[in-house]
């Protein structure tokens, strides 16, 4: 089994959603996470979460949303990961390269999402993007200052370094499709080198639909397409790279075990 371990499924409706939901189940994909990107879509994805077993879901704010309405208390995002169907917090993070939100309440919004992790003892969903350095030392003053907390960098496209630092930190690593596009050999050679209990694969879904899919409507069942991609490049078959993250997908999001 794989899981698709960040999609949006709020992307979907209807009889398009269920069909998405049976392709994945056909594709090997037993299990998903709809990732939130505002606290307002929060009800509408637990209620999801609840009526598909396959379907999990977090509750954050994406870096790009942050400005829209007052940043989140700590509080109120505990509140929501105490949901049993709610698995962790994000996606939050930084993003300098659209910069729709302003530096400064985007770093703020991620320091919020990070002691709410901590807190509410679930993992963190990191988007970052044109953010290396920054992303970086928030994640190392933010577990000085409050000791370590759990975490996914998602759709990994970064450099060496924050890769380096997030392992160091005892963070994962997923992979998206761009793992698949011809021009990625920087994000594949870290694929080969990132420690093989800190790998989970992802579609995020429906952005980055993987080689054959490429310039498509992605949807979790590609997933299979990426994980035999990472398969390859570790020198896996198919079967051992799907116990392997769906292993590490249960170690760090302990709730759906």
């Amino acid at each position: 089994m794989l899981i698709d371990s960040h999609c949006h499924l709020d992307y979907f409706h209807g009889d398009d959603l269920a069909a998405v939901l049976a392709r994945a189940r056909d594709a090997g994909v037993g299990e998903m996470v709809s990732i939130s990107t505002r606290l307002d879509q929060a009800p509408d994805l637990i209620a999801l979460a609840m009526a598909q077993e396959t379907v999990w879901c977090t509750i954050g704010v994406h870096p790009h949303h942050v400005a829209e309405a007052p940043l989140a208390e700590i509080a109120a995002l505990v509140a929501l990961a105490a949901h049993p169907r709610v698995i962790g917090i994000g996606e939050s993070g930084l993003d300098y390269f659209y910069d729709r939100a302003p530096r400064p309440l985007q770093q703020e919004s991620f320091r919020r999402h990070i002691r709410a992790a901590r807190e509410a003892a679930v993992p963190l969903v990191i988007h970052a993007r044109d953010a290396d350095e920054d992303i970086a030392a928030i994640l190392d003053d933010e577990t000085a200052r409050g000791g370590p907390f759990a975490f996914l960098l998602h759709c990994f496209r970064y450099g060496r370094e924050l890769a380096e630092t997030a392992l160091a930190l005892g963070g994962y690593i997923s992979f998206s499709g761009m793992l698949t596009f011809p021009k990625s050999e920087a994000i594949r050679e870290i694929a080969r080198a990132v420690p093989a209990e800190r790998l989970l694969v992802e579609t995020d879904a429906p952005y980055l639909a993987p080689v054959p899919y490429r310039g498509k409507r992605n949807e979790p069942a590609f997933v299979a397409h990426t994980a035999q991609k990472l398969a390859e490049l570790r020198g896996l078959d198919a079967a051992a790279l799907a116990r392997l993250t769906t292993a590490n997908f249960r170690r760090l999001f302990s709730k759906t075990g």
